[in-house]
């Protein structure tokens, strides 16, 4: 009997060693078009586009977590590959959008941060020229976790011409670290805004529980909704990490879709 379990235990091993091989490798694919766009003197803006098999209906540009740095290139995703964003990029063409996923600028490649920094706006709005005229849909902005600074900073900052029509933030950053959500003045956001939460989150700089003081410092979002999820897989990664309810691991569809199915909506 204990061999048996034995034996079992370890054929799952492998399954899920083998499981974990494979995610990775297509992370890795830049399954889109590597674009390059000189955005402000000197510095480069690297995003993959992703086109829907029909006319778009709204262009996304998506913001991964973490530090940013997809070190994208002709040969692939260099990190950050298995991000809840980067890797759902061919779900949401799927469901009708242009998809723009970003890399750091150049002169961040190597860091520091630069999510609130005025430099990244410069560079989102070329990003932004770039997709309208490759479709003239509305655009909009879609953070994760440290995404969504990016996201948010965009949208509050770049609100006249050449600005976007849309913000979503999911698994905000709400607490904690050298910056959240909270050094973005979000009361200039005056566009449709969806908030995203996992409401079993165990991220530390993400509790479920405080999304709520987000919603209140959206007053001037001309429409602004919640949406809760729950369940997904069990987690493979630490809390703040991909894998896990942060990332929506095992619910990937179901988000994407009603991300997609919103921003339908809200044209």
């Amino acid at each position: 009997m204990r061999a048996h379990a034995a034996v079992t235990a370890l054929s799952l091993g492998v399954a899920l060693a083998a499981s974990a091989a494979v995610f990775d490798s297509h992370a890795r694919d830049l399954g889109g078009e590597l674009r390059e766009l000189t955005t402000r003197p000197g510095v480069v803006q690297r995003f993959i586009l992703v086109r829907p098999v029909h006319r778009p209906v709204a262009s996304v540009i998506l913001f991964a977590g973490g530090n940013g740095i997809l070190a994208l290139s002709p040969t692939g995703i260099g990190s950050l590959g298995g991000n809840f964003l980067v890797r759902n990029r061919q779900r949401f063409a799927d469901e009708g959008l242009l998809v723009a996923v970003v890399d750091a600028p150049s002169d961040y490649a190597r860091g520091p941060d630069f999510r609130t920094t005025a430099g990244h706006v410069e560079d989102m709005k070329a990003v932004i020229a770039e997709l309208r005229t490759i479709a003239d849909v509305p655009v909009w902005l879609v953070g994760t976790s440290r995404g969504t600074m990016s996201a948010a900073n965009v949208a509050a900052r770049l609100t006249a011409a050449g600005g976007a029509d849309g913000l979503v933030l999911t698994s905000t950053i709400l607490t904690g670290g050298r910056e959240s959500i909270y050094d973005v003045k979000l009361s200039a956001i005056r566009v449709p805004t969806l908030v995203v939460h996992h409401r079993y989150d165990s991220c530390k700089a993400t509790p479920c529980g405080a999304v709520s003081g987000l919603m209140a410092k959206l007053p001037n979002a001309p429409r602004r909704e919640l949406l809760t999820f729950d369940g997904g897989d069990s987690p493979r990664s630490a809390p703040c990490e991909a894998l896990s309810r942060h990332g929506y691991f095992g619910i990937d569809r179901e988000v994407v879709k009603a991300i997609a199915d919103w921003i339908k909506s809200a044209k």
